[in-house]
């Protein structure tokens, strides 16, 4: 997707770019494969908020994607590449030769039109999904399970993808999009090809409401507050106290580790 821009006839289109949508199919999404999605505002079943800043934004409904792939060895044509609002990547109606209709992600190059399938003895051609130990070494993968049967977890987002960069007896070996070198099992899952919509990372929100659109409430510094609040908080002036990052509870932060358990599967760690 290319980026444009708005002709500034106001101050807030000034410094907004938007992703061009052109190519999209402009049709009402399948109903059978459409949602409600409940608000939570951040809050988990007990009420207390559990992720901060969230909450309003744009009314929308889920659409279920297949990240499974589960109809096997049956064809499937493109009938539409849709925009969806619950994630950055475009998605695209596949309609089976058994009926069925089915979501699933858009790789780069996946044109209206185009067959796709899943199974174990088929073409590794973008947007087809076979087993680790069906895709040749060096090819790039997206949606990949972690563990065989799980569905698709890694490389979900726009312009991700994963390189297979070695096999064994059992396990492939994998360039994760964070840098990450990890072993995945050959039985598990993958879609070949990269997930489009590359340029979404580069597009400017340019405007407070257009985040608050989005679902986002503001953010208020722990500089700005108070001690009993945050513990950056007071002082004469802008000042930390000389202490490190911290969580509003104390927490260190940018930077601290949270992994607490060793994976023998992880090669090598995205941050050294």
């Amino acid at each position: 997707m290319a980026i444009r821009t708005r002709k500034p006839r106001n101050a807030s289109l000034r410094q907004q770019t938007f992703l061009d949508t052109g190519h999209l199919t402009k049709v009402a999404p399948e109903r059978s494969l459409v949602v409600s999605l409940r608000k939570t505002g951040g809050r988990n079943a007990y009420g207390r908020i559990t992720v901060r800043h969230r909450g309003g934004g744009a009314i929308k409904k889920y659409r279920v994607v297949d990240f499974d792939r589960i109809e096997r060895d049956v064809p499937g044509i493109v009938a539409t590449l849709e925009y969806d609002p619950n994630r950055n990547v475009p998605i695209a109606l596949v309609n089976f030769k058994n009926g069925v209709k089915r979501y699933v992600l858009v790789p780069e190059g996946l044109k209206v039109g185009d067959e796709i399938v899943a199974g174990k003895n088929i073409e590794a051609k973008v947007g087809n999904c076979l087993p680790l130990r069906s895709i040749p070494v060096g090819f790039t993968i997206h949606n990949v399970e972690i563990t065989p049967g799980s569905g698709g977890k890694f490389a979900r987002s726009a312009g991700t993808s994963v390189q297979v960069v070695a096999k064994d007896e059992q396990h492939a070996t994998l360039r994760m999009p964070s840098r990450e070198v990890r072993m995945v099992h050959l039985d598990c899952w993958a879609t070949v090809g990269e997930l489009t919509n590359a340029d979404f990372r580069n597009i400017s929100i340019g405007k407070a409401g257009r985040t608050r659109h989005l679902g986002f409430r503001p953010s208020v510094r722990g500089m700005a507050m108070n001690p009993v609040d945050h513990p950056h908080g007071g002082g004469e002036g802008r000042s930390k106290s000389g202490s490190h990052p911290m969580t509003p509870w104390g927490k260190s932060t940018k930077g601290k580790r949270t992994r607490t358990r060793k994976n023998s599967l992880i090669i090598s760690r995205r941050k050294a």
